[in-house]
């Protein structure tokens, strides 16, 4: 798949505490004393991010107390400064689609670990927006399934997965698999909505009810041209009023048309979920007319996508960790379930929440599989 950079030319805007300001670089400005309480903060961050494992969070030192707070009571405590606060918590919005009270700090941390620092988390170029797809993400999906030897079965939900000692039984709508092994590669919320026989250890359904998804609404308005070049804006915004937190340009390769894309997360997205199709329009133009001109208020196009109200994905862009569910019940997030294996980008070690998450689960799961699969094959008396 060929990729392309993310379109960050030109200056950036930060919208914080009902005031615009002009930045380029990494960091926004934020005055001198609350700039260096943010990158205070994320210094703090990334030094406790690297006593924290991936594999195992609930090993870390001081999960207990990690585990037990959220970034809010953390950020309370550790941040002196108003303003950076409220940007760590627009931060937290963009990268995990949650309040900063609502997920545990340890999960903030181990997030940080995996994906090597909080600027990779939060940077665009040599961050995690650096590159896009030609054609976009779901031609990758639609090309490794051509190379199946048959089609997917779409349409398809599985509604029970039955085990025994020597197989496993799919029950999806339509249609009975019988195989060796499985993996679920689903986020925690939808795997705990399949009916499993026998039932899952207790820890394990526990871990599933602690792990939400995030909430975000995905904003595409589409105009002639990406006019906002002309005026030197690289049409990336943050801000902490809403309805968007953060906004890109996500222009095709060539340019043309100009497609501006904001991301409206946590309670922005929660308070928009209440409302029509139409209100959501009325509530997200204006903010992109307030930053790029009248012009931004009449798109050709205007297509918003609410991932918790598909019944088939339930929130976005992952599934997060509530306090006290890593050091509890993280032990079960990638333990087998007799014939039953676990994938997903929530139990990656890398990349957790992202698509790269997501590969490496899989490619992980698959070997997890081979192995098991080679000792179900061994002669009786043979070691294992």
């Amino acid at each position: 798949m060929p990729t392309f950079p993310t379109h960050i030319t030109g200056t950036h805007l930060l919208r914080l505490g009902g005031r615009t300001r002009r930045w380029h670089g990494a960091l926004p400005p934020l005055g001198a004393a609350a700039s260096v309480a943010f990158a205070g903060a994320g210094w703090r961050l990334d030094r406790m991010a690297r006593a924290v494992s991936p594999e195992a969070p609930w090993l870390a030192p001081r999960a207990a107390v990690w585990d037990g707070e959220t970034l809010a009571g953390w950020a309370r405590r550790n941040v002196s400064s108003a303003r950076a606060r409220a940007l760590l918590a627009t931060v937290v919005r963009a990268v995990w689609s949650v309040e900063p009270g609502d997920v545990s700090l340890l999960h903030v941390l181990a997030c940080i670990r995996a994906a090597g620092g909080l600027q990779r988390l939060t940077g665009t170029r040599g961050g995690a927006q650096q590159d896009r797809f030609v054609g976009g993400s779901h031609r990758i999906a639609e090309l490794l399934a051509e190379r199946l030897p048959e089609p997917p079965l779409l349409g398809r939900p599985v509604r029970r997965i039955a085990q025994d000692d020597d197989h496993v039984t799919v029950h999806a709508d339509g249609v009975v698999v019988e195989a060796h092994r499985v993996i679920v590669a689903l986020p925690p919320m939808l795997a705990s909505r399949i009916d499993y026989q026998p039932a899952m250890p207790a820890g394990r359904a526990q871990l599933l009810a602690r792990t939400p998804q995030g909430t975000t609404l995905k904003c595409l308005a589409v105009y002639d041209t990406p006019f906002w070049r002309r005026a030197g804006l690289s049409g990336h915004v943050v801000s902490d009023e809403g309805p968007d937190s953060a906004t890109f340009d996500n222009s095709p390769p060539e340019g043309s048309p100009g497609v501006l894309l904001g991301f409206v997360v946590g309670a922005h997205a929660t308070r928009l979920l209440m409302r029509t199709p139409e209100e959501r329009r009325r509530a997200v133009l204006p903010a992109f007319g307030s930053w790029f001109g009248d012009a931004a208020t009449t798109p050709r196009t205007f297509l918003v996508g609410s991932w918790s109200e598909d019944e088939w994905t339930r929130g976005c862009y992952a599934g997060y960790f509530v306090p006290g569910a890593w050091t509890s019940f993280g032990q079960w997030l990638r333990t087998p379930h007799g014939r039953i294996h676990w994938a997903g980008t929530e139990t990656a070690n890398r990349w957790i929440g992202f698509m790269g998450g997501a590969v490496t689960a899989g490619e992980r799961a698959a070997d997890e599989v081979h192995r098991a699969l080679a000792s179900d094959a061994a002669p009786v008396g043979t070691a294992r």
